[in-house]
């Protein structure tokens, strides 16, 4: 009889072993769920924020061309213009006046507040290749206007609204006042420096240098690289 009550306590004590184990191993499953499922949380934010700050490092914008200056006629650049063109993998940028900040640093003056925002090319049917022609257009455009700095987007292969998108193509054109009655002058003489920045609503802004050449002539058109 004292054999059979040994043998029962036996059996039990390796019941409840058996389930303090099986315990244990539950509730490391559950902690081993957390502990991966925190790691792939981690994971993934820490990805978000490398996209985030990738996409923040670079411009929305990138040049599509050379840089190209018109004198007036005392041989000063008042116009210049540069083609640009979306970045690799943006698929489009708002381009209206409200979206974008753009300044102008010259040896003489900091321009800022000079956006105007975006005019169509089907606003005046200019042909895109003739630079003469986009000039002439803008010209007109800003009749009565010559004393003052502004800035200004024409979107080519357009359709009628202010977003650039990847199958269309853009000239940013900068007008600098000179106005010799009031003594201003921001256009640019032999070997002046201009930098012009611009910042849309997301990515890095696009940046442009470039130097006026010397022996500039009068009404005429100056490369600027």
């Amino acid at each position: 009889m004292m054999k059979k009550l040994l043998k029962s306590k036996k059996g039990i004590v390796g019941i409840e072993a058996a389930i303090v184990l099986i315990a244990f191993i539950i509730i490391a499953a559950a902690l081993s769920y957390v502990v991966i499922n925190m790691g792939f949380f981690t994971t993934q934010k820490t990805k978000e924020a490398m996209s985030s700050g990738l996409e923040e490092s670079l411009s929305a914008l990138q040049l599509d061309g050379v840089a190209t200056g018109r004198t007036n006629n005392v041989s000063h650049i008042e116009w210049v213009v540069f083609p640009v063109k979306l970045s690799a993998g943006k698929a489009s940028m708002d381009l209206k006046n409200e979206t974008v900040v753009v300044s102008v640093y010259l040896p003489n003056a900091t321009l800022l507040n000079l956006y105007e925002g975006v005019y169509n090319e089907s606003l005046y049917g200019s042909d895109p290749i003739d630079l003469k022609q986009v000039f002439d257009n803008m010209t007109a455009i800003f009749q009565g206007r010559e004393n003052e700095d502004m800035a200004m987007f024409v979107i080519y292969n357009d359709d009628g609204d202010s977003v650039l998108e990847t199958r269309e193509k853009a000239f940013f054109i900068i007008h600098l006042d000179e106005d010799p009655a009031s003594g201003v002058r921001h256009t640019m003489v032999d070997y002046d420096e201009v930098k012009v920045e611009v910042r849309g609503g997301k990515g890095a802004c696009l940046t442009v240098v470039r130097t006026a050449p010397g022996g500039m002539v009068s009404d005429s058109y100056i490369y600027l690289g």
